[in-house]
C-alpha cells in the first residue's frame, strides 16, 4: 500500500444516550473506508469521557442480538490533541506516551450530546485538525430542535407546530388545547428517537415530559404532523457543490418510528420513495434550503412528513436536520446514497476529501 495514505482519526463513542449507536455507525464507517487511500485510526470515548484506542476489529462494533456495543474505558489511553500539529498521543501503561502523530483529519461519527452538538467541533478547530462534517454553529443548532426550527421558520419552511418546556416549567391548558392529541414529547437536544413519547391520552402527558427530561432539561412537545415520513441526504462536495439523494421513505410496524423500529427490530426503506416527480424535487429541493439555513457543511439527513392536505399542493413538512446522520448497516443515509449513484465506499471518501479541502477556520 502507498506510504502517503491520509491518516483518518475515527472517532466514536460519547458521553451522550447514543453512545452504541456511534459504535455501531463507526464499525461500519471503519468497514468501508477505503484502506488503498486511507489510514485509520479508531479513538473510542468512554460513556464517561475517556478517550481510548478503539478496537481494530470493527466487528466488536456490531449490534449481537440485541446487545449493543460500547466503547471499553480500560483500553489504552489516548490525549487528543498531542504533540503540535494533529498529534495523537498514545499511554500504554508506564511507557512514554507513543505519538501517532500526522492525523491528517478526523471524522466524528459521534451521535448526540458532547460530539453531534458542536463540541469536539470546537476541540478540533482549536488544534487546527480538519474534519468531518458541520461547523461549530450549525452543529450546535442542528442538535438543538428549539433553534433549529426557529432558523427554518426563518427560512420560510414548514415545520411541526410546537412549545418548548425549559427546567422547571410546564406545559400551559392553552397549549395543551392548541396542539390537540395525538402530541409527540422529545428532549431537545437528543436523537435516534431517545426519550421520545407519542402521547395519545391527556393523562400520559407528565409521564412523557419526565422521561424526556431523563435525557435533556429541556423538552419538545409537538403537535402530531400526518403525512409519510420520508427522508432525503445532502452531501457537499469537495468543490463546495452541494446535492440531494434520491428520498427514501420509511415503514415500520409500531405507532412511530422509535429506537427498537430503527435498530433492532424490522423496518424497511422504499428507495426511491414512491413519489409523484414533483414532490420528490420538491423534497430534495427543500433538503438543499435546510441545509443551507442552518449553515451546515459537509453532510445532513433531512427527515421530512409528506402529507396530501397541503394549501397550494401536497405539504411537505421538515420534521429534523441531523448534521451527523447515522452510518449502521441499517441507516438511511449511506443507502440513499447508493441508491443515487454512490456506493458507501466512494461516499466516505468524498466526505473525507471535503473535509480535507475545506481544512479549518472561518470560511
Amino acid at each position: 500500500m502507498s506510504s502517503d495514505r491520509v491518516r483518518v482519526a475515527v472517532v466514536f463513542g460519547g458521553r451522550s444516550s447514543e453512545h452504541a449507536i456511534s459504535c455501531v455507525s463507526a464499525g461500519s464507517v471503519l468497514t468501508h473506508l477505503d484502506p488503498e487511500r486511507f489510514e485509520v485510526i479508531p479513538v473510542g470515548i468512554s460513556r464517561d469521557g475517556a478517550w481510548v484506542v478503539g478496537p481494530s476489529d470493527p466487528q466488536q462494533l456490531t449490534i449481537s442480538g440485541r446487545e449493543l456495543p460500547e466503547v471499553d474505558a480500560a483500553a489504552d489511553a489516548l490525549v487528543l490533541p498531542g504533540e503540535p500539529g494533529r498529534g495523537l498521543v498514545r499511554l500504554d501503561g508506564d511507557a512514554v506516551g507513543e505519538a501517532l502523530a500526522g492525523v491528517d483529519v478526523v471524522f466524528p461519527i459521534l451521535h448526540g450530546a458532547f460530539g453531534e452538538d458542536g463540541t469536539i467541533q470546537g476541540l478540533l478547530e482549536m488544534a487546527g485538525v480538519p474534519y468531518v462534517g458541520a461547523g461549530v454553529l450549525a452543529s450546535a443548532v442542528g442538535m438543538d430542535k428549539e433553534f433549529a426550527k426557529k432558523l427554518l421558520r426563518a427560512e420560510g419552511i414548514d415545520v411541526a407546530d410546537g412549545v418548548v418546556l425549559r427546567p422547571g416549567t410546564d406545559i400551559g391548558f392553552a397549549d395543551r388545547d392548541r396542539l390537540g392529541l395525538p402530541l409527540f414529547v422529545k428532549p431537545a437536544r437528543a436523537g435516534s428517537s431517545m426519550g421520545v413519547t407519542r402521547v395519545t391520552d391527556p393523562a400520559g402527558l407528565d409521564a412523557a415530559i419526565a422521561q424526556a427530561r431523563e435525557h435533556d432539561p429541556k423538552v419538545l412537545v409537538e403537535a402530531a404532523v400526518p403525512g409519510r415520513e420520508v427522508e432525503c441526504a445532502v452531501l457537499e462536495f469537495p468543490d463546495g457543490s452541494v446535492r440531494a439523494s434520491l428520498p427514501a421513505e420509511l415503514r415500520y410496524s409500531g405507532e412511530f418510528y422509535d429506537f427498537e423500529s430503527k435498530y433492532l427490530d424490522v423496518s424497511e426503506l422504499d428507495i426511491p420513495a414512491k413519489l409523484d416527480d414533483e414532490i420528490t424535487d420538491s423534497v430534495r429541493w427543500k433538503a438543499i434550503t435546510a441545509f443551507r439555513a442552518l449553515g451546515v457543511q459537509g453532510l445532513a439527513r433531512v427527515d421530512f412528513f409528506v402529507a396530501d392536505e397541503g394549501v397550494d399542493g401536497p405539504r411537505i413538512t421538515v420534521n429534523e436536520v441531523n448534521t451527523m446522520p447515522g452510518f449502521t448497516p441499517s441507516s438511511a443515509f449511506p443507502k440513499m446514497w447508493a441508491v443515487t449513484g454512490l456506493e458507501y465506499s466512494e461516499l466516505l471518501t468524498t466526505l473525507v476529501e471535503t473535509a480535507l479541502a475545506r481544512g479549518t477556520g472561518l470560511r
